[in-house]
């Protein structure tokens, strides 16, 4: 350990650092199938210390994921702020989903690697399941005016397109184009209203 470093302020630092690794590091490699020691070597620090922040491997994966659902909530957040009525709202939530710091090669590929980690991982389901009722409510209340008491129901049905949506941009050559899938969840919206 350097003791030339006052160690107060560096582990913030360093979490990011490594949070930040273990995504470039499972978007390259497109799976979790990444060691300690390469996420630390991408951080540019010793594997001993990346244990000593995280343990295990699987807390830098859900370090990683709450860090990738901090940034979607920022932008819905953004993107609401800026929406005056409820299809504007609609809109602010699929352009947030697909924005260029969302809908990126190394982003998407850990969503996927997500929704695996939480099929055995207790806290990557439980943040999985964070973000879905978040995204279910937002969408809720924002269909609500125009759909009524079947809001729920177009949400749930936005919300599993542009999930689904992710996974296929995972495994799509050439990488995520946004605008078309944001173009696909829009019409799906629209036919949802049609049917008001």
């Amino acid at each position: 350990m350097c003791h030339g470093m006052p160690k107060l302020g560096m582990e913030p630092i360093r979490r990011d650092a490594l949070v930040k690794a273990t995504i470039a590091e499972v978007g390259r490699a497109g799976s979790l199938d990444v060691t300690v020691a390469q996420i630390a070597r991408a951080a540019g620090m010793s594997p001993a210390l990346a244990h000593h922040y995280f343990g295990a491997k699987e807390a830098m994966f859900v370090a990683a994921m709450r860090y990738i659902l901090g940034l979607w909530e920022a932008e819905v957040r953004g993107a609401l702020r800026a929406a005056r009525t409820p299809a504007e709202r609609v809109d602010a939530v699929i352009a947030a989903s697909f924005s260029p710091i969302n809908f990126r090669r190394d982003v998407v590929a850990a969503w996927l690697m997500f929704y695996v980690e939480a099929q055995r991982d207790p806290g990557a389901r439980r943040l999985l399941r964070v973000y879905q009722r978040r995204l279910a409510s937002t969408l809720t209340h924002a269909l609500r005016p125009a759909l009524g008491d079947r809001a729920r129901a177009g949400a749930d049905r936005l919300g599993a397109l542009i999930d689904g949506l992710y996974i296929r941009a995972s495994l799509a050559d050439g990488g995520p184009d946004a605008a078309a899938a944001a173009a696909m969840v829009r019409a799906a919206w629209h036919e949802l209203e049609g049917r008001a």
